[in-house]
């Protein structure tokens, strides 16, 4: 659907373009009929070859982005059974070693990081798929997806959080969908004491991600969004997540905004309206 869209694009591209010169020669030569003719000739002459390039150099394209992404996941597919292998082997010693706390606990972190190994080989995948071609969207209720989002990050056993959600279901790619709300939170986690609340609320279409850490002045808040940038040095971290953010929210029309102050805390909203499903 994608590469047919693609190509009827092109081609009514095209068109415009010779319909344009088609118009602009005959408004110089409206008078000399015999120059009029042949030229509709080559321009008719040149549609039809313009017709047959753009669909042999776009089919190629889209063709070789299929054998690109079907490689990829032939490679990436051979990621999976050492995490399925890990996984059910955690299980099996789970069962046999139920009466050793310590052995559990262990394996409780084996677990954790089997998880967060297959939800990167997720990530991974989704973007180069999205680099290739246009990952299909679906229904997502954004309360949910929150609450799966908050019990994952809870085994870092750090900040405590406070929802107040209610159902709201939206159109959207879901791990793009996903990743954007992680470095939302994540950024939250990482510049706020492991005591301090994160808040996050939905209102009116507008979501809120609310934290009570270090906060930014207005000259930071003008840099925030460039890649590599971090406010504060001492945290952990690449710099690249509110760029991500940014880049996401800019592609999928969320209008995105931050407030913010020194000392007191950051707020993050994400208006949502034009991605709710209808």
């Amino acid at each position: 659907m994608f590469m047919k869209k693609q190509i009827l694009v092109s081609i009514l591209l095209y068109l415009f373009v010779i319909i344009v010169l088609i118009v602009t020669i005959y408004g110089f030569f409206n008078e000399q009929v015999e120059i009029i003719i042949p030229s509709l000739m080559i321009m008719v002459g040149s549609l039809i070859l313009g017709f047959m390039l753009n669909s042999y150099l776009l089919r190629e394209k889209f063709r070789l982005d299929d054998n690109i992404l079907d490689l990829t996941k032939e490679i990436l597919h051979e990621l999976t059974i050492p995490i399925s292998t890990i996984q059910a082997n955690s299980l099996l010693l789970k069962r046999t070693l139920k009466n050793d706390p310590k052995s559990i606990k262990r394996l409780k972190r084996i677990e954790d990081s089997s998880i967060r190994l297959e939800r990167l080989y997720e990530e991974l995948l989704y973007s180069i798929k999205k680099e290739i071609k246009t990952v299909a969207k679906e229904k997502i209720d954004v309360s949910v997806l929150m609450q799966e989002r908050v019990d994952a990050l809870k085994y870092l056993k750090r900040n405590p959080f406070s929802l107040d959600l209610k159902p709201f279901i939206v159109m959207a790619d879901k791990i793009g969908f996903e990743k954007m709300l992680d470095n939302i939170l994540v950024n939250a986690m990482k510049y706020s004491e492991k005591n301090k609340s994160i808040e996050i609320q939905l209102k009116n279409n507008i979501l809120m991600v609310e934290d009570h850490g270090i906060g930014m002045n207005e000259e930071e808040l003008k840099r925030v969004y460039k890649r590599y940038y971090q406010s504060d040095d001492t945290s952990y971290g690449e710099g690249i997540g509110l760029a991500l953010v940014k880049a996401y929210c800019s592609d999928e029309k969320i209008k995105l905004w931050i407030e913010s102050e020194k000392n007191v805390g950051t707020k993050v909203y994400l208006d949502l309206r034009k991605i709710l499903y209808k």
